[in-house]
């Protein structure tokens, strides 16, 4: 049965994390998080999001007027690469975490959402790792169209993408970003330090945002072996969400 092989997807995920097990019994999901890293409850669960705009639905409407200010991009060369739609981003407008990409794929091309494919699957994984679904968090990417053949983003194509970026960002307020791979931690932190020497601390951003860099989902298919390295940061994300010191 599908279900059975999707429990058993998600089961492999959380052993190649260290996730050494779970529990129905509400006193383990609740005790505090040990060395070997049990998971608690967030605080999230019973908080209100100290993040979120005062009045809801002036962050969705944000977004619904920065989606319309884009429009059918035409600002940079991408729009003639071969680009079928722009992928703006999708999403909880009120979430207090958000996650940061370089560019859509050629899955997030045809369906107009980001993280959708392969990469996408895995990411679903790691949000659902800590207590949370992809409803509950936004998603979006630096570049909004897909570069032909999935090469990396140009600098012009970057300047010219992040502002709309940026009021996505400005909008939602999240207390965390999570930047995914190279171009988004670099585009994020005006840097161009690479990802290993970036991830592994929490960074002070525009202000109050704390950015944790880690790596994308697309090369932890690649390189499993790193899954732990992105395991080390969500629980620093859990537990920034939980406000714990």
């Amino acid at each position: 049965m599908t279900d059975r092989r999707d429990v058993a997807e998600h089961l492999k995920f959380f052993a190649e994390l260290g996730v050494s097990g779970v529990s129905r019994d509400r006193a383990w999901r609740e005790r505090a998080s040990s060395i070997s890293g049990a998971d608690e409850e967030p605080a999230w669960v019973t908080s209100e999001p100290a993040a979120a705009p005062a009045d809801p639905a002036n962050a969705a409407a944000a977004l619904v007027a920065i989606r319309t200010d884009l429009g059918d991009c035409t600002r940079c060369k991408l729009h003639g690469q071969g680009r079928k739609q722009i992928v703006f981003g999708v999403g909880n407008p009120q979430a207090r975490l958000m996650f940061v990409g370089e560019a859509p794929g050629a899955d997030e091309d045809i369906q107009g959402e980001p993280f959708v494919g392969r990469a996408g699957q895995l990411l679903t994984k790691i949000i659902e790792s800590i207590n949370l679904q992809r409803s509950d968090v936004y998603i979006a990417n630096v570049l909004k169209c897909r570069p032909p053949g999935n090469r990396n983003p140009e600098p012009d194509e970057v300047s010219t993408c992040e502002p709309f970026l940026n009021r996505q960002i400005d909008a939602i307020r999240p207390k965390v970003i999570v930047a995914l791979g190279t171009f988004a931690a670099q585009a994020l932190l005006k840097t161009d330090t690479p990802i290993s020497r970036l991830r592994g601390r929490v960074h002070d951003f525009r202000g109050g945002i704390m950015l944790v860099p880690t790596f994308h989902p697309a090369f932890l298919l690649r390189s499993p072996d790193r899954k732990r390295d992105v395991w080390e940061d969500m629980k620093k994300v859990r537990d920034i969400l939980a406000g714990a010191d």
